[in-house]
């Protein structure tokens, strides 16, 4: 099989993709400023390396500890980062740990998330709505729904990213995982006390926060409890000022209610483009409500999510599509035949048709080590 890969790798490389041109570093003065301002942007400019490429100082808080700067005391450093700041704010928001990028999201939801052009559109309208706001009166809350390998951690991160500046390392930005991080029933008065503190902390520290869900279907009711009043519309605006929260809850409840819909399409030969938002909506909501099933408690927060975003099955053109990225990432060069074979080591379903790839995409990176030299 390897014999075969070779040969695969052996045709015309399909020309590898564009670098992305280097972020330029936001303007540290206004638009309209002086001389003056002008000069020690440029002074600014010169000290960048002192940061490293592409990172500044919070406007905010100190430096993070983890800056390695033999040539520069502490004290000199938090003196210089409080200057740099005294010149503008850091974004609407006041805070330089918040980017906000919801032109660069728009653009890798369209060039890096295959065949879910309803996930995509949903997210990025509800996204920049919230944004736009200035004092929105409850968190935004999404909740996806599909298949594993579908998408629905590639979207989180990918808010994340365009977002905060340190993406999901961010201190603004916090991720749970229901089995990892709340294994035991019998711990759930202690996991409790633990997570509104954690979300009150983060709330407080930061203007604008994001918590990711991962597994949401295994949240423990008291959890859920937990986590609502930080959910729920705000009686008192000023009282939490102009911070605000996005909740990300990840879930594999209703995949197989999407892949229905999806299916009934594809036999009827009617492309998939064409699914309604609303037949997936109202799949989803009867999904919650099945008493057997592992819903129940997301149905809890069902008045407080503002969207269920679904996430469609891939076929074996995403699939494709998914093991171009991953060979472009690694600056690989490829053939359309070697994407073809990393298709072809997927499992697809039904049995009869094979139409959708039972993982989506998981995988397709490790897959492609059978093409290295």
């Amino acid at each position: 099989r390897l014999g075969a890969a070779s040969r695969l790798l052996s045709g015309p490389a399909a020309p590898r993709a564009l670098a992305a041109p280097a972020r330029s570093a936001p303007r540290p003065w206004a638009a309209t400023g002086g001389r003056d301002r002008i000069k020690a942007g440029n002074y600014w400019g010169r000290l960048s390396p002192v940061w490293g490429p592409g990172t500044l100082p919070c406007c905010d808080r100190g430096p993070s500890p983890g800056w390695s700067l033999p040539l520069v005391g502490q004290d000199f450093l938090e003196i210089l980062s409080a200057w740099y700041c005294s010149f503008g704010s850091c974004g609407a928001t006041g805070d330089c740990r918040v980017l906000n990028n919801v032109t660069g999201l728009e653009s890798e939801l369209n060039g890096q998330l295959h065949g879910q052009h309803l996930a995509g559109e949903v997210v990025l309208r509800a996204v920049r709505g919230f944004l736009q706001k200035p004092q929105p009166e409850k968190a935004l809350v999404l909740s996806f729904h599909g298949w594993s390998g579908t998408g629905k951690n590639f979207v989180a991160r990918m808010v994340a990213s365009h977002l905060y500046r340190d993406g999901l390392r961010s201190e603004c930005v916090r991720t749970f995982i229901s089995l990892f991080h709340f294994p035991h029933a019998q711990y759930v008065d202690s996991y409790k006390v633990q997570l509104e503190k954690q979300i009150s902390e983060t709330t407080q520290l930061c203007q604008q926060s994001l918590f990711i869900f991962d597994e949401a279907e295994k949240l423990h009711f008291g959890l859920l409890d937990a986590i609502k009043p930080f959910m729920a519309h705000r009686d008192n605006k000023d009282q939490a000022g102009n911070r605000r929260s996005i909740f990300l809850f990840l879930s594999s409840i209703g995949g197989n209610a999407i892949n229905e819909v999806a299916l009934d399409f594809r036999r009827a030969r009617r492309p998939r483009e064409e699914i309604p938002m609303e037949l997936l909506e109202q799949r989803l909501r009867r999904e919650l409500l099945q008493p057997a099933g592992n819903g129940a408690g997301l149905l809890r927060l069902e008045n407080l999510i503002d969207f269920f975003v679904p996430f469609l099955p891939l076929e074996r053109r995403h699939v494709r599509l998914c093991a171009r990225d991953a060979f472009l990432a690694r600056a690989l060069p490829y053939t359309e035949a070697a994407l073809d074979e990393v298709a072809k080591m997927m499992v697809f379903v039904p049995k009869e048709e094979k139409l959708f790839s039972a993982q989506g995409c998981k995988s397709v990176s490790q897959r492609i080590n059978y093409f290295l030299p």
